[in-house]
């Protein structure tokens, strides 16, 4: 019996590309998805940065959305929520430094988690030598940018920075880890 060839197959059309329609519902729930992502262990930050012209105070927010992006050229990105009272800080100084927590710091990293109080009383930090921003006492490691772009990603931002400077302590200590909703 010989061999039988198929009939080349008809591709599918093409669908009509569009934006999400404001009466589309989510797929899944936000609590939902909070909780199966909750099982992703992830570092914790604080991005930094110095006062803005006209600004008395820098600004600073704990976060734990962060990455490398690329070696060449040297990138970093993090999310920061669209809302975010913080952003517009970072944004106008138009340079951040993420300070990569040491495993000791949960108590730092809460009070840049917390809103509308002074986050950097009774905090030591130093300035990044290239953007100037605080630099936290104590971090891990320091990574010191200059922010690159800055795109949309549902009610988050995603930042992107240039590094410009960066280092990381002598000691071999533990990272400040956020696992299922809590420091481990």
């Amino acid at each position: 019996m010989a061999p039988t060839v198929a009939e080349p197959v008809e591709a599918l059309p093409r669908p009509d590309l569009r934006a999400v329609g404001e009466d589309e519902r989510a797929p899944v729930a936000p609590a939902e998805f909070r909780r199966v992502l909750g099982n992703f262990a992830t570092g914790v930050t604080v991005i930094t940065a110095p006062a803005a012209e006209g600004e008395t105070s820098p600004a600073g927010f704990a976060c734990q959305s962060f990455a490398a992006l690329s070696l060449d050229p040297p990138l970093v990105v993090f999310m920061v929520g669209r809302t975010s009272r913080t952003w517009p800080h970072i944004a106008r100084a138009g340079v951040f430094c993420v300070n990569v927590l040491d495993a000791g710091q949960g108590e730092l990293c809460r009070g840049f988690a917390r809103s509308g109080a002074d986050k950097f009383e009774g905090v030591e930090y130093d300035a990044a030598p290239a953007s100037g921003s605080p630099r936290l006492t104590g971090a891990s490691a320091w990574v010191d940018c200059a922010i690159q772009a800055v795109h949309t990603g549902g009610d988050h931002l995603i930042v992107v920075g240039r590094v410009e400077a960066l280092g990381a302590g002598d000691g071999d200590t533990a990272p400040l880890v956020f696992h299922k909703g809590r420091f481990v």
